[in-house]
């Protein structure tokens, strides 16, 4: 791919903004007050969206700044003059949390949208779980402050601050700062002619906490693609997020998930013809031949350079307010970069012995993962230390089956959610959160590649000693179990079980040789139940 920008491009940093919050919170009012340029999708072009009245897809648009002089001091060598904001509008909707996961992996800062009368609702609670996971930064936007009383509005913004920054205080947004507008005064239906109010000093706030995002045309590309529609005349328009890399017209590109390559004709962004794009930049991109029908959200990137995957090693850690438990076997929706499928879980780490609690950064691990390694089996995934005692939990991974292969990139995050539970129950639906740290690209995996990962099980079993007839060779009466013989091969991971036999000789039996008890272990190699 292009190994740095078009001169066209050079003087302007693109600067995502996820816009996210509850349904009906003003979201989309919002997001129409401070954009100049109208992209895919922007403002509920969708006939189904304006019908429901609600946003029903991601939606982009855009205005621009003078650069912020605060982002000129801090170092950056790029000669930047003009800043655009793309305004991400993500649903609000729970149904639709896919979408608004995919639209909050491709953002810088998130714009949190509360109904100041409403407060925190249970979506405005499942976006802010999302931001933490995806995003470094947040500003809170207390919108529809023209439903308050005049005499008592100041009063009960403050109010309601105050409760936000109570909710934060425990959160990586714990000094984000909170400010009240009325994107649309009067409601959806009052005219256009009145002002939106507070949104000037909105956008002074944006420009405050901008920050020099990484930016690198190098390497390979990787385009997360939102939109996928047709041209008469010109053909194909693939809309998305530049995640990686750099294009550039005639660069070939692949669509892993139809194993097709294509060529680029044109490239724009926000309308305006570029001659290329890199890392971080909103763009759309054209190619000949090809059915917009078979691609609504995918992945674009260099010829090779991703793979498809039927299972998957993870770092795992739970989500705190997921009030379920993770147990082995269980299957949950797992997003894996930008797609979402069903998928079983297996959950195993350290042997007790050598667990260690997890750090506090997201997703990282002290013990890096190893096929070399032994772990150990576990039922269910493990809150705090394995002795009881309250604390960090301990390093865990998780092995992943898909239900259907998936492409995504190494190392990518990973969410596992309940989608299925009632979207009006007031609960948290993200289950777990990590790293994929290995891929099984091998459709056979089962047989090929689970048996690398060395994952075992305890095993102890006890029964009574009739008689003593030697110092070691107890009598094993017929009713006690014999060890299990290795069964056939199933479609789980390898267990290597660690098995001891234990037999209690009674005191009231007589002769006893040298001891009261007699003990017999034996390891055995077998698949988990």
């Amino acid at each position: 791919m292009s190994e740095s920008p078009p001169d066209s491009r050079a003087k302007t940093l693109n600067f995502n903004v996820g816009v996210l919050g509850h349904v009906d919170s003003g979201k989309t009012s919002l997001a129409r007050a401070l954009s100049s340029t109208a992209s895919t999708a922007a403002f509920d072009k969708n006939p189904q969206s304006r019908e429901r009245g609600i946003t029903l897809d991601l939606g982009f648009s855009s205005f621009t700044v003078d650069f912020p002089e605060h982002l000129r001091e801090s170092g950056g060598q790029q000669p930047y003059d003009s800043l655009q904001f793309t305004l991400v509008d993500c649903p609000g909707h729970a149904s639709l949390i896919r979408t608004i996961i995919g639209g909050a992996q491709i953002i810088d800062l998130m714009m949190l949208v509360v109904d100041v009368v409403k407060g925190i609702q249970t979506q405005t609670a499942e976006c802010l779980l999302i931001g933490e996971l995806t995003c470094p930064r947040m500003v809170v936007v207390l919108n529809k402050t023209d439903l308050l009383p005049s005499n008592k509005r100041q009063s009960a913004i403050e109010k309601m601050t105050k409760r936000l920054h109570k909710t934060l205080e425990n959160t990586r947004f714990k000094d984000c700062p909170v400010i009240a507008v009325a994107a649309k005064p009067g409601g959806p239906d009052a005219a256009d002619t009145e002002e939106p109010q507070g949104v000037p000093d909105l956008m002074e706030l944006l420009k405050k906490q901008t920050y020099l995002p990484k930016r690198d045309p190098k390497g390979d590309l990787l385009m997360a693609v939102d939109h996928c529609f047709s041209i008469r005349g010109q053909g194909t328009v693939m809309t998305g997020t530049i995640l990686r890399g750099s294009l550039a017209v005639n660069d070939t590109v692949e669509i892993p998930v139809l194993k097709v390559t294509k060529k680029i004709k044109s490239v724009q962004m926000f309308r305006k013809p570029v001659s290329g794009a890199m890392q971080g930049d909103r763009v759309g991109v054209c190619v000949t031949q090809f059915d917009p029908k078979l691609l609504e959200r995918g992945l674009v990137c260099t010829p090779g350079s991703l793979h498809t995957l039927y299972s998957a090693v993870i770092s795992v850690r739970k989500i705190g307010y997921f009030k379920g438990s993770l147990t082995t076997r269980a299957k949950f929706h797992i997003t894996v970069g930008h797609e979402t499928v069903m998928g079983k879980v297996t959950f195993f780490g350290l042997p007790p012995s050598d667990s260690k609690p997890a750090p506090s950064e997201p997703c990282s691990l002290e013990t890096p993962f190893s096929f070399d390694r032994e772990y150990y089996f576990q039922d269910e995934y493990v809150c705090g230390q394995r002795e009881g005692s309250s604390g960090p939990d301990p390093e865990q991974w998780a092995l992943l089956e898909f239900e259907r292969p998936v492409t995504c990139p190494a190392l990518c995050l990973v969410i596992g959610s309940k989608l299925d539970t009632d979207i009006h129950a007031n609960m948290c639906r993200l289950a777990f959160q990590g790293r994929l740290l290995h891929g099984f690209e091998d459709k056979s995996y089962v047989e090929t590649s689970l048996p690398l990962l060395r994952i075992y099980k305890t095993k102890h079993k006890e029964g009574q000693v009739e008689r003593v007839s030697s110092d070691l060779m107890p009598v094993i009466p017929a009713s006690l179990p014999s060890p299990l013989p290795r069964p056939p091969p199933r479609s789980s991971s390898l267990d290597v079980s660690h098995c001891w036999w234990h037999w209690s000789v009674p005191p009231d039996r007589a002769p006893i040789v040298n001891s009261q008890t007699v003990t017999s272990s034996q390891t055995i190699t077998r698949m988990p139940p």
